[in-house]
C-alpha cells in the first residue's frame, strides 16, 4: 500500500515531467487539451482569498473538499480526451510525457483525501495528519503550483 508521501512524490515526477515536456517542446498541447486545462482550473477555483496554503484558519470539512475536489475534476477531464490515469507511487511516468501523465500526477493528490475519507471517516471526526493535508494544499494552490497550471506552458 502506498504512502501519502508516495503519492505526492510520484505526483511531483509525473507532474514535472509533462511539464518538462512541454517547455522543451517535445509536448505541444492541441486545442482540447489547452481547453481542459482551463476548465481544471474553472473547476477548482480554490477561493482562498489570495493566502497561501496551508489553510489552517479554514475549517476542516472546507480544507479537506477544496482538496476532493480536484480528484472529481480530474476524472472528468480525463474522460473527456480518452486519456487514461495511472498510479504514479513508486513509478517513473513514460517518455514522453503529456497529458495523461500531468492528469495523473496531479489526480494522485486529490485522490488521496477520498482514501482519507474512506479510511479514516471524517464525518466520525477522525482527521488526517495535519502535514499531509498541508502538503497536499501546497501542490494544488498557491504560486508555482498546480493553480498556476496554465503559466508553465509557452504554446
Amino acid at each position: 500500500m502506498d504512502t501519502f508521501a508516495d503519492r505526492l512524490e510520484g505526483a511531483c515526477k509525473w507532474w514535472e515531467a509533462a511539464i518538462e515536456e512541454a517547455q522543451e517542446g517535445r509536448w505541444v498541447r492541441d486545442a482540447v487539451e489547452r481547453q481542459v486545462i482551463e476548465d481544471i482550473g474553472a473547476a477548482t477555483n480554490p477561493l482562498h482569498g489570495g493566502r497561501m496554503a496551508p489553510f489552517t484558519e479554514d475549517p476542516w470539512h472546507v480544507r479537506i473538499g477544496r482538496i476532493a475536489n480536484w480528484a472529481g475534476v480530474l476524472r472528468l477531464a480525463a474522460r473527456s480526451g480518452g486519456w487514461v490515469l495511472q498510479p504514479v507511487a513508486g513509478c517513473r511516468p513514460p517518455q514522453p510525457a503529456g497529458m495523461a501523465e500531468l492528469l495523473s500526477g496531479i489526480y494522485a493528490v486529490g485522490e488521496q483525501v477520498e482514501i482519507w475519507m474512506r479510511m479514516r471517516h471524517l464525518l466520525k471526526g477522525e482527521l488526517p495528519p495535519e502535514d499531509e493535508v498541508a502538503k497536499a494544499e501546497g501542490f494544488l494552490t498557491g504560486p508555482g503550483s498546480v493553480e498556476d497550471l496554465e503559466l508553465f506552458f509557452y504554446d
